[in-house]
């Protein structure tokens, strides 16, 4: 299980401490010092697809020029803008270990992974 995301954000801190409540091992990447390759954002957007992954309701979005978010139309240009300021990609982003990709904090969705994690333990 790998958490991706930025330690100060509140929406991150809320699903590392679920995950720590609920006692399930995860890995914690940290985009602000680590950032993101294309690759992941590519595998990313398999699952979810690019315009799932650009937070355009955050701080860094609404700080952007209108020009530049008026050409963010497209896969590449989204994660160009991905990889040069991580803080537009909505977070966190959780790979489960087992193919799938959550996005955000949903306890609804979090508390099937834990359902999921429990059945694979017996």
């Amino acid at each position: 299980m790998k958490i991706y995301g930025i330690p100060n954000c509140n929406t991150v801190k809320k699903t590392l401490d679920w995950f720590r409540l609920h006692e399930i091992d995860f890995n914690f990447h940290d985009f602000k010092k680590l950032g993101v390759d294309q690759l992941k954002l590519e595998e990313w957007s398999e699952h979810l697809g690019w315009e799932a992954l650009l937070n355009k309701r955050g701080t860094t979005w609404k700080m952007l020029s209108p020009e530049i978010q008026n050409s963010i139309t497209s896969k590449d240009s989204a994660f160009k803008l991905m990889q040069e300021k991580v803080s537009v990609i909505k977070r966190p982003v959780i790979e489960t270990g087992s193919g799938s990709v959550l996005l955000g904090f949903n306890e609804e969705q979090l508390g099937d992974l834990l359902i999921k994690l429990k059945r694979n333990i017996k």
